[in-house]
């Protein structure tokens, strides 16, 4: 069973405004590792954060991990880390590079979210533009969208992960340059994102955010950062992007 086979039910003010969220937008942006697919399905992060671990500690960095938690299971905290401590470094470099390895990998036994690949062609039906806006590798998430026949949906507007850690989101940068690129200002947009650092790369963008979410507590993290409206299925997106007429330009 998916979690979005028991979905919760949305109010009649929540549908409209889920409603008035699509009909508003003119682009839509998405985060790729939760609203577009679960990337680490078959290649779990927690394994790709020991080996890049294990790395460091060979080439004779163990220490920059002391600012680490030994707990974190999230490959780009590592990342975060190493960057902070020697930014534009050959080593930053040679990291992403061993992290964008590892998520090409990912792709081929990453799962589609539910609703998530009708959503996105139905989105494109309608007239809206699309862009990835995401702190994995661009090149993975075009890797991804190739596998699901998605390309298209999407063309060149694919905005991830650069060589500099510190411009991840939270980091509105992306979400920038997919608005510059698309060429809509930020509030004809709606970036639907399940982080709370999507979530306030959105608010920093002033951009509205949707958020997708299965646990309450995250959902009301979501509220807090400045959610317009968070769903635990996207078969409500759906819906309401099915409902939508194109936009005439």
């Amino acid at each position: 069973m998916t979690p979005d086979a028991t979905r919760s039910e949305l109010t009649l003010d929540d549908t409209l405004r889920l409603r008035k969220l699509i009909g508003d937008a003119r682009c839509v942006l998405f985060d790729f590792d939760g609203p577009i697919c679960r990337l680490f399905a078959g290649h779990p992060s927690a394994g790709i954060a020991q080996r890049i671990k294990h790395w460091l500690a060979e080439q004779g960095h163990a220490v920059l991990l002391k600012g680490l938690k030994d707990t974190s299971r999230d490959p780009q905290d590592v990342l975060k880390v190493v960057g902070k401590a020697h930014p534009g470094s050959e080593l930053v470099m040679e990291l992403e590079r061993k992290l964008t390895e590892e998520e090409e990998h990912a792709t081929v036994s990453a799962r589609p979210t539910p609703y998530a690949d009708p959503l996105i062609r139905t989105l494109v039906a309608i007239e809206r533009k699309l862009a990835v806006t995401t702190n994995n590798s661009a090149t993975a998430a075009a890797r991804y969208l190739g596998l699901r026949d998605l390309t298209s949906c999407f063309g060149p507007h694919i905005y991830g992960r650069t060589a500099d850690p510190a411009l991840l989101k939270p980091d509105p940068y992306c979400l920038e340059r997919a608005l510059d690129s698309l060429g809509y200002p930020p509030h004809e947009s709606l970036m639907i994102g399940d982080t709370l650092a999507d979530a306030r790369a959105a608010r920093r963008a002033s951009a509205p955010f949707l958020g997708y979410a299965h646990d309450e507590l995250r959902a009301d993290d979501l509220y807090a950062e400045g959610a317009s409206l968070v769903v635990d299925s996207l078969e409500y997106v759906l819906e309401a992007a099915r409902a939508e007429t194109p936009h005439r330009h």
